[in-house]
Protein backbone atom coordinates (compact mmCIF):
# COMPACT_ATOMS: atom_id res chain seq x y z
CA UNK A 1 0.00 0.00 0.00
CA UNK A 2 1.20 3.56 -0.61
CA UNK A 3 0.46 6.65 1.39
CA UNK A 4 0.35 9.95 0.94
CA UNK A 5 4.13 10.59 2.16
CA UNK A 6 4.85 7.88 -0.37
CA UNK A 7 3.16 9.60 -3.42
CA UNK A 8 4.29 13.22 -2.84
CA UNK A 9 8.33 13.23 -3.47
CA UNK A 10 8.46 17.05 -4.78
CA UNK A 11 7.90 18.76 -1.28
CA UNK A 12 9.32 18.47 1.65
CA UNK A 13 7.41 16.83 4.79
CA UNK A 14 6.97 19.55 6.55
CA UNK A 15 4.86 21.51 3.51
CA UNK A 16 2.50 18.73 2.86
CA UNK A 17 1.57 18.58 6.09
CA UNK A 18 1.90 16.78 9.55
CA UNK A 19 -0.59 14.18 10.89
CA UNK A 20 -0.51 10.64 9.67
CA UNK A 21 1.23 11.35 5.88
CA UNK A 22 2.96 7.57 6.33
CA UNK A 23 -0.40 5.83 8.24
CA UNK A 24 -3.55 7.45 7.14
CA UNK A 25 -4.58 4.71 4.49
CA UNK A 26 -2.84 1.58 6.37
CA UNK A 27 -5.02 2.85 10.04
CA UNK A 28 -7.72 3.52 7.22
CA UNK A 29 -7.85 -0.32 6.42
CA UNK A 30 -7.21 -1.64 9.74
CA UNK A 31 -10.28 0.03 11.09
CA UNK A 32 -12.12 -1.74 7.90
CA UNK A 33 -10.91 -4.71 9.50
CA UNK A 34 -8.99 -5.66 6.30
CA UNK A 35 -6.23 -5.50 8.04
CA UNK A 36 -5.01 -7.69 11.23
CA UNK A 37 -2.09 -5.12 12.13
CA UNK A 38 0.40 -2.95 10.42
CA UNK A 39 4.10 -2.76 11.01
CA UNK A 40 5.37 1.23 11.05
CA UNK A 41 8.72 3.27 11.59
CA UNK A 42 7.62 4.53 14.68
CA UNK A 43 9.05 8.49 14.06
CA UNK A 44 6.76 8.05 11.68
CA UNK A 45 3.76 7.34 13.78
CA UNK A 46 1.83 10.32 15.47
CA UNK A 47 1.68 10.06 19.31
CA UNK A 48 -1.86 10.90 19.16
CA UNK A 49 -3.56 7.43 17.45
CA UNK A 50 -5.94 7.24 15.45
CA UNK A 51 -9.68 6.17 17.77
CA UNK A 52 -9.88 2.45 18.16
CA UNK A 53 -6.35 1.96 17.65
CA UNK A 54 -3.30 0.70 19.20
CA UNK A 55 0.29 -0.26 19.51
CA UNK A 56 0.24 -3.92 20.37
CA UNK A 57 3.84 -4.06 20.46
CA UNK A 58 7.55 -2.56 20.27
CA UNK A 59 9.91 -4.72 18.78
CA UNK A 60 13.62 -4.96 19.96
CA UNK A 61 15.31 -1.16 18.49
CA UNK A 62 17.95 -0.69 16.22
CA UNK A 63 20.48 1.70 16.45
CA UNK A 64 18.67 5.01 16.71
CA UNK A 65 21.22 7.46 15.49
CA UNK A 66 21.99 9.34 11.94
CA UNK A 67 24.37 8.42 9.56
CA UNK A 68 26.00 10.26 7.05
CA UNK A 69 26.65 8.62 3.29
CA UNK A 70 29.19 10.44 1.45
CA UNK A 71 29.71 10.84 -2.20
CA UNK A 72 32.20 8.66 -3.76
CA UNK A 73 34.44 11.78 -4.03
CA UNK A 74 34.17 12.84 -0.39
CA UNK A 75 34.85 9.40 0.72
CA UNK A 76 37.54 9.58 3.14
CA UNK A 77 35.87 13.01 4.88
CA UNK A 78 33.56 13.38 7.68
CA UNK A 79 31.15 16.56 7.88
CA UNK A 80 33.13 18.66 9.59
CA UNK A 81 36.09 18.74 6.99
CA UNK A 82 34.13 18.73 4.37
CA UNK A 83 34.57 21.58 1.88
CA UNK A 84 32.74 24.60 3.00
CA UNK A 85 29.68 24.84 0.45
CA UNK A 86 29.47 21.41 0.28
CA UNK A 87 25.70 20.06 -0.17
CA UNK A 88 24.08 17.91 2.05
CA UNK A 89 20.69 16.09 1.55
CA UNK A 90 17.76 15.25 4.01
CA UNK A 91 14.10 15.99 4.31
CA UNK A 92 14.17 16.36 8.50
CA UNK A 93 14.12 19.77 9.69
CA UNK A 94 15.49 18.37 13.04
CA UNK A 95 18.60 17.56 11.21
CA UNK A 96 18.49 20.59 9.12
CA UNK A 97 18.53 23.13 11.77
CA UNK A 98 21.17 20.51 13.79
CA UNK A 99 23.88 20.78 10.75
CA UNK A 100 23.15 24.91 10.35
CA UNK A 101 23.76 25.15 13.85
CA UNK A 102 26.97 22.85 14.12
CA UNK A 103 28.52 22.89 10.92
CA UNK A 104 26.94 26.22 9.47
CA UNK A 105 29.84 25.73 6.22
CA UNK A 106 27.58 23.14 4.99
CA UNK A 107 24.93 24.42 2.76
CA UNK A 108 21.45 21.67 3.35
CA UNK A 109 19.18 21.32 0.60
CA UNK A 110 16.01 18.80 0.49
CA UNK A 111 15.86 15.05 -1.22
CA UNK A 112 13.32 12.78 -0.71
CA UNK A 113 12.24 9.83 -2.17
CA UNK A 114 13.04 6.26 -0.23
CA UNK A 115 16.21 4.95 0.42
CA UNK A 116 17.12 3.69 -3.10
CA UNK A 117 16.17 7.14 -4.48
CA UNK A 118 18.15 8.90 -2.25
CA UNK A 119 21.46 7.04 -2.65
CA UNK A 120 20.74 6.83 -6.75
CA UNK A 121 20.51 10.45 -6.13
CA UNK A 122 23.55 10.80 -4.59
CA UNK A 123 25.83 8.24 -6.99
CA UNK A 124 24.69 10.02 -9.98
CA UNK A 125 27.70 11.90 -11.33
CA UNK A 126 26.28 15.27 -12.34
CA UNK A 127 24.25 14.90 -8.42
CA UNK A 128 25.64 18.20 -6.24
CA UNK A 129 25.45 16.47 -2.92
CA UNK A 130 28.38 15.67 -1.25
CA UNK A 131 26.32 13.74 1.31
CA UNK A 132 23.34 12.62 3.01
CA UNK A 133 22.07 12.24 6.31
CA UNK A 134 20.14 9.28 7.10
CA UNK A 135 18.49 7.19 9.81
CA UNK A 136 21.07 4.53 10.12
CA UNK A 137 18.65 2.14 11.28
CA UNK A 138 17.24 1.81 7.94
CA UNK A 139 20.65 1.17 6.20
CA UNK A 140 21.51 -1.65 9.04
CA UNK A 141 18.27 -3.04 7.90
CA UNK A 142 18.31 -3.49 4.32
CA UNK A 143 22.33 -4.54 4.27
CA UNK A 144 23.52 -1.72 3.15
CA UNK A 145 25.81 -0.89 6.66
CA UNK A 146 28.78 -0.68 4.00
CA UNK A 147 27.47 2.49 2.83
CA UNK A 148 27.78 4.56 5.96
CA UNK A 149 30.93 6.85 5.81
CA UNK A 150 29.91 8.29 9.80
CA UNK A 151 27.92 7.91 12.87
CA UNK A 152 26.87 11.18 14.10
CA UNK A 153 27.06 10.48 17.98
CA UNK A 154 24.12 11.91 20.32
CA UNK A 155 26.40 14.94 21.08
CA UNK A 156 26.75 15.78 17.62
CA UNK A 157 23.10 15.50 16.19
CA UNK A 158 19.58 14.41 18.74
CA UNK A 159 17.56 12.23 16.73
CA UNK A 160 14.35 11.75 15.95
CA UNK A 161 11.56 10.44 18.56
CA UNK A 162 11.28 6.24 18.18
CA UNK A 163 13.87 6.55 15.08
CA UNK A 164 15.06 3.09 14.90
CA UNK A 165 11.92 1.49 16.54
CA UNK A 166 9.76 -0.75 14.79
CA UNK A 167 5.62 -0.58 16.28
CA UNK A 168 3.20 -2.81 15.55
CA UNK A 169 -0.43 -1.19 15.49
CA UNK A 170 -3.86 -3.04 16.07
CA UNK A 171 -7.46 -2.55 17.06
CA UNK A 172 -7.42 -2.07 20.54
CA UNK A 173 -10.29 -4.41 20.60
CA UNK A 174 -8.68 -6.92 19.35
CA UNK A 175 -7.66 -9.07 22.04
CA UNK A 176 -6.63 -12.14 19.95
CA UNK A 177 -4.31 -10.03 17.77
CA UNK A 178 -2.84 -8.17 20.96
CA UNK A 179 -2.28 -11.35 23.24
CA UNK A 180 -0.26 -12.81 19.22
CA UNK A 181 1.93 -9.77 19.65
CA UNK A 182 2.58 -9.64 23.31
CA UNK A 183 5.59 -12.01 22.80
CA UNK A 184 7.34 -9.42 20.39
CA UNK A 185 7.42 -6.71 22.87
CA UNK A 186 10.76 -5.34 23.80
CA UNK A 187 11.51 -3.93 27.22
CA UNK A 188 14.31 -1.47 26.53
CA UNK A 189 13.14 -0.36 23.96
CA UNK A 190 9.41 0.73 24.76
CA UNK A 191 10.22 2.45 27.49
CA UNK A 192 12.93 4.20 26.08
CA UNK A 193 10.17 5.03 23.45
CA UNK A 194 7.45 5.74 25.90
CA UNK A 195 9.15 7.88 27.22
CA UNK A 196 10.13 10.23 24.29
CA UNK A 197 7.13 9.89 22.55
CA UNK A 198 5.55 11.18 25.87
CA UNK A 199 8.06 14.12 25.53
CA UNK A 200 7.13 14.39 21.66
CA UNK A 201 3.03 14.22 22.90
CA UNK A 202 3.31 17.39 25.57
CA UNK A 203 5.48 19.57 23.35
CA UNK A 204 2.85 18.69 20.45
CA UNK A 205 5.31 18.03 17.87
CA UNK A 206 5.40 16.63 14.47
CA UNK A 207 7.61 16.99 11.57
CA UNK A 208 7.12 20.96 11.27
CA UNK A 209 9.19 22.24 14.08
CA UNK A 210 12.94 20.85 14.92
CA UNK A 211 12.82 18.78 18.02
CA UNK A 212 14.85 15.35 18.87
CA UNK A 213 15.80 13.27 21.65
CA UNK A 214 18.62 10.69 22.99
CA UNK A 215 17.52 8.09 25.63
CA UNK A 216 18.96 5.60 27.58
CA UNK A 217 18.56 3.13 30.14
CA UNK A 218 21.22 2.17 32.75
CA UNK A 219 19.66 -0.60 35.07
CA UNK A 220 16.43 1.15 36.53
CA UNK A 221 17.53 4.51 35.62
CA UNK A 222 16.35 6.22 32.52
CA UNK A 223 17.86 9.27 30.81
CA UNK A 224 16.62 11.56 27.97
CA UNK A 225 17.73 14.56 26.21
CA UNK A 226 15.45 16.35 24.21
CA UNK A 227 15.87 19.94 22.51
CA UNK A 228 14.20 22.20 20.29
CA UNK A 229 15.96 24.36 17.90
CA UNK A 230 14.35 27.05 15.25
CA UNK A 231 14.61 26.55 11.71
CA UNK A 232 17.88 28.22 11.01
CA UNK A 233 19.46 26.47 14.42
CA UNK A 234 20.21 29.89 15.57
CA UNK A 235 17.83 28.92 19.16
CA UNK A 236 18.33 26.24 21.26
CA UNK A 237 16.13 25.28 23.90
CA UNK A 238 17.70 21.82 25.50
CA UNK A 239 17.61 19.77 28.72
CA UNK A 240 17.93 16.68 30.33
CA UNK A 241 16.13 14.43 33.01
CA UNK A 242 16.65 11.03 34.66
CA UNK A 243 14.78 9.25 36.90
CA UNK A 244 14.58 5.60 38.90
CA UNK A 245 11.52 2.94 37.24
CA UNK A 246 10.35 0.43 39.43
CA UNK A 247 11.45 -2.93 36.86
CA UNK A 248 10.68 -6.10 38.50
CA UNK A 249 13.06 -8.86 37.99
CA UNK A 250 12.33 -10.96 35.24
CA UNK A 251 11.31 -14.59 36.28
CA UNK A 252 9.52 -15.91 33.00
CA UNK A 253 5.68 -14.76 34.37
CA UNK A 254 3.82 -12.24 33.37
CA UNK A 255 2.97 -9.29 35.56
CA UNK A 256 -0.58 -10.00 36.76
CA UNK A 257 -3.41 -7.88 35.60
CA UNK A 258 -6.30 -6.65 37.68
CA UNK A 259 -9.40 -8.63 36.33
CA UNK A 260 -11.80 -5.66 36.44
CA UNK A 261 -10.00 -3.05 34.58
CA UNK A 262 -8.83 -2.15 31.73
CA UNK A 263 -5.37 -1.46 31.08
CA UNK A 264 -4.64 2.17 30.00
CA UNK A 265 -2.42 3.19 26.87
CA UNK A 266 0.80 4.73 27.50
CA UNK A 267 1.17 7.07 24.51
CA UNK A 268 -0.81 4.68 22.31
CA UNK A 269 1.31 1.34 23.66
CA UNK A 270 -0.40 -1.50 25.39
CA UNK A 271 1.07 -2.72 28.71
CA UNK A 272 1.20 -6.31 26.90
CA UNK A 273 3.37 -8.16 29.90
CA UNK A 274 4.64 -5.05 30.66
CA UNK A 275 4.56 -3.67 34.36
CA UNK A 276 2.49 -0.49 34.15
CA UNK A 277 4.67 0.99 37.13
CA UNK A 278 7.21 1.21 34.83
CA UNK A 279 5.87 2.06 31.81
CA UNK A 280 3.75 4.66 34.24
CA UNK A 281 7.05 6.40 35.13
CA UNK A 282 8.57 6.73 31.48
CA UNK A 283 5.85 8.19 30.19
CA UNK A 284 6.01 11.08 33.26
CA UNK A 285 9.65 11.50 32.43
CA UNK A 286 8.87 12.66 29.16
CA UNK A 287 5.97 14.61 30.13
CA UNK A 288 8.71 16.52 32.98
CA UNK A 289 11.12 17.04 30.07
CA UNK A 290 8.97 18.86 28.00
CA UNK A 291 7.76 20.74 30.58
CA UNK A 292 11.09 21.75 31.70
CA UNK A 293 11.37 23.16 27.52
CA UNK A 294 7.98 24.76 27.98
CA UNK A 295 9.00 26.68 31.04
CA UNK A 296 11.99 28.16 28.68
CA UNK A 297 10.28 28.66 25.98
CA UNK A 298 10.19 26.39 23.62
CA UNK A 299 6.30 26.31 22.31
CA UNK A 300 7.10 29.99 20.50
CA UNK A 301 10.10 28.76 18.98
CA UNK A 302 8.00 25.88 18.17
CA UNK A 303 4.86 28.24 17.04
CA UNK A 304 7.65 30.19 14.83
CA UNK A 305 9.21 27.19 12.92
CA UNK A 306 5.29 25.91 11.99
CA UNK A 307 3.93 29.55 10.97
CA UNK A 308 7.46 30.05 8.74
CA UNK A 309 6.79 26.72 7.28
CA UNK A 310 3.60 27.37 6.59
CA UNK A 311 3.26 31.11 4.69
CA UNK A 312 5.97 29.60 2.48
CA UNK A 313 3.49 26.99 0.92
Amino acid sequence: MFTKGDKILDKSLPKIGEKSLFTEELEQALGEGSLDFVVHSLKDLPTILPAGMALGALLKREDPRDAVVMSKKFKEKTLSTLPKGSVIGTSSLRRTAQLARNLPHLKVENIRGNLNTRLKKLDDEKSAYAAIVLAAAGLKRIGWKDRISQIMEPEEALYAVGQGALGVECRESDWETRSLLEPLYDMETTLKCVCERSFLKTLGGGCSAPVAVASSLEGEELKITGAVWSLDGQTLIKDTCKGKLFIPKDDGEPPRKCPYQEPRLYCGVVPGRMNALSLHGAEQLGKDLANNLIEKNAIDVMLEARNTIANSK
